[in-house]
C-alpha cells in the first residue's frame, strides 16, 4: 500500500463503530410509512440497535415489525418490555399489523406464543433462555428503577443475540447517559465509553459547557468520533424528514404553556418575604408548605372547563388534595394494583373519565392520550419527566392546541430556569445527533455507490 492508504488504514483502526448482528428484513407491513420502513430495515440489519424517535412517530409499530422479523428468521421468541399499563395498548397495535402478541405477567405463556409482552416490573418471572430477542419500549424508563432492576434488565438483554431499545428521550440532560444504552446493546460499556471519549472536567468549566456534563468533557478531538460511534448503533428522529420521509401529517399543533406563581400564606420563619429555595431540602420544604395554594390553583383551572384534563403531581398529599378539589376527578396512585391502574387509564382514554390525577412516575411513559389537550403541572427539576408527561397529549396526531398550566410557588423560581437550561441542552444534543446521523447516512450511500461502480463487469 502507498502512504495515503496506510494512513487511511491507521485512522480506520482508531475508530470504534458498532458492528452488524442482523440480517436483511423478511417481513415489512405495507401499512408502515416509508420512514418507519427505513428504521425497521436499518434496525433489523443491525440486530442490536437503538431508535430515539419522538412521541407519535409509531415506535410501537416499528418494535412489533422488528420483533416479527426476528421471529420469522429464527423461529424463536421475542420479549417486549413495556411501562406499566402500556401492554394492552401494544397488543391492540399488534392486531392492526396482523402480528400475534401475547401478554403475560407471571412468566407463563402458551408454547406456540412467539411475541410476549410484559411490564418491566415483571421481568424476574422470565428466563432469558426462552428467548432470542428483547425489545425495551420507552427504554429511558430504566433510569427510574433502582440499580438492581436496571442491572437485571441489562443482564437479561445481554444474554440474547437480538436487542432493540426504543425511546423518545434517550439522554435528556446529559449525553453521557447514552453509555447505558450502549452497554445494554453489548457495545462499549459505560466506563469504557468514558475512557475512550471523555476526561474529567476541571473546576474552571464555563457555564456554556454545562450541557456536556458536570463531571466529564470530550477529549481533544473526540467529539466527532463520539457522535459517529453513537450513529453506528442508534438512529434519532424528531420528524419523518430526519430519516428521508415526508412530514405531511406530522405537524404538531401549538403548545400553550402558562406559568402561574402562587404565594404562600406566610414566608419561612426568619424571613420577611419568600426566597428562592436552594438545595433539595429547601425545595422539599417549599413544595410541602405550598401544597394547599398550588392545589387550589390547579383545581380552579381543571374545574373551569368540562374537557379531559390530566393533573400531574409528585407528592401523595398533592394527589389526595387534588382529587378532592377537582370535580369528578379519579386518582391513580402508586398503591393501586396493576389491574386497577390499567382500568382507570383505559376509562380515561375512552372518555369515561374526564379528570385524571396521577404522577409522571406512574403514567408519564408510553400512554397515548391524544383525546386530551389540557394539563396542569407541578414542575420538578426532572426535564425528562416533564417532557414525557406533556407528550402524552402533545404528540403527532393531536388535533388541538395543548394547554399546559405550570404552577409553582414564589420560592420555586429556580425550577423553571433549570428546566429551560435542560430543554435547550436536550434540543442541542438531539439536533447534533440528527445532523451527524444524516451525514453518516450520506457517507454510507456514497461508499456503497463507489463499491458498486468498481465491481468487475463479470459480477
Amino acid at each position: 500500500m502507498n502512504n495515503t492508504e496506510d494512513y487511511k488504514a491507521f485512522l480506520s483502526a482508531k475508530k470504534h463503530l458498532s458492528g452488524n448482528f442482523g440480517f436483511e428484513p423478511i417481513y415489512m407491513p405495507d401499512m408502515l410509512f416509508q420512514f418507519q420502513k427505513n428504521l425497521v430495515d436499518w434496525s433489523v440489519r443491525k440486530g442490536r440497535a437503538a431508535i430515539f424517535a419522538d412521541c407519535g412517530l409509531g415506535k410501537t409499530f416499528i418494535q412489533l415489525t422488528w420483533g416479527q422479523n426476528i421471529i420469522q428468521k429464527t423461529n424463536g421468541r421475542v420479549l417486549l418490555l413495556t411501562p406499566l399499563a402500556v401492554g394492552a395498548q401494544t397488543v391492540i397495535e399488534a392486531q392492526k399489523l396482523g402480528v400475534e402478541a401475547y401478554r403475560s405477567s407471571d412468566g407463563k405463556f402458551p408454547s406456540n406464543a412467539k411475541l410476549i409482552v410484559v411490564n418491566y416490573e415483571r421481568l424476574h418471572y422470565f428466563d432469558a433462555s426462552d428467548f432470542v430477542g428483547l425489545i425495551c419500549d420507552e427504554s429511558s424508563i430504566l433510569k427510574n428503577f433502582d440499580g438492581k432492576t436496571k442491572s437485571a434488565v441489562t443482564d437479561f438483554m445481554r444474554k440474547l443475540p437480538y436487542r432493540l431499545l426504543c425511546t423518545a428521550t434517550a439522554a435528556p440532560n446529559d449525553f453521557i447517559e447514552l453509555g447505558t444504552s450502549s452497554e445494554a446493546l453489548g457495545d462499549l460499556g459505560f466506563l469504557d465509553m468514558i475512557g475512550k471519549f471523555f476526561k474529567k472536567n476541571d473546576t474552571t468549566m464555563s457555564r456554556k459547557d454545562e450541557h456536556r456534563s458536570g463531571l466529564y468533557r470530550f477529549r481533544g478531538h473526540a467529539e466527532r468520533d463520539f457522535w459517529r460511534w453513537v450513529c453506528s448503533w442508534a438512529r434519532a428522529v424528531r420528524r419523518p424528514s430526519d430519516i428521508g420521509g415526508d412530514d405531511t401529517g406530522y405537524e404538531l399543533p401549538p403548545l400553550i404553556t402558562n406559568q402561574h406563581v402562587v404565594k404562600a400564606d406566610k414566608p419561612l420563619d426568619g424571613f420577611l418575604f419568600s426566597m428562592p429555595a436552594h438545595g433539595l431540602a429547601e425545595q422539599r420544604q417549599e413544595r410541602s408548605r405550598t401544597t394547599k395554594e398550588r392545589c387550589e390553583q390547579a383545581s380552579a383551572i381543571a374545574n373551569s372547563h368540562n374537557e379531559a384534563c390530566v393533573s400531574w403531581c409528585y407528592l401523595n398529599k398533592e394527589s389526595d388534595m387534588l382529587v378532592k378539589m377537582i370535580d369528578g376527578a379519579v386518582e391513580v396512585s402508586g398503591n393501586d394494583d396493576d389491574d386497577k391502574k390499567e382500568e382507570i387509564f383505559t376509562a380515561f382514554s375512552n372518555g369515561e373519565i374526564k379528570k385524571l390525577v396521577t404522577k409522571p412516575t406512574i403514567a408519564g411513559m408510553g400512554l397515548n392520550w391524544q383525546h386530551c389537550h389540557y394539563q396542569t403541572f407541578f414542575p420538578s427539576h426532572s426535564f425528562e419527566q416533564m417532557y414525557q408527561a406533556v407528550r402524552r397529549c402533545w404528540r403527532f396526531g393531536q388535533k388541538h392546541a395543548v394547554t399546559v398550566d405550570m404552577i409553582t410557588s414564589e420560592g420555586e423560581s429556580n425550577i423553571i430556569a433549570s428546566l429551560k437550561r435542560k430543554a435547550d441542552a436536550a434540543d442541542q444534543m438531539f439536533s447534533k445527533l440528527v445532523s451527524l446521523m444524516n451525514n453518516e447516512l450520506k457517507i454510507e450511500q456514497e461508499e456503497k455507490h463507489t463499491k458498486k461502480e468498481t465491481l468487475p463487469s463479470w459480477l
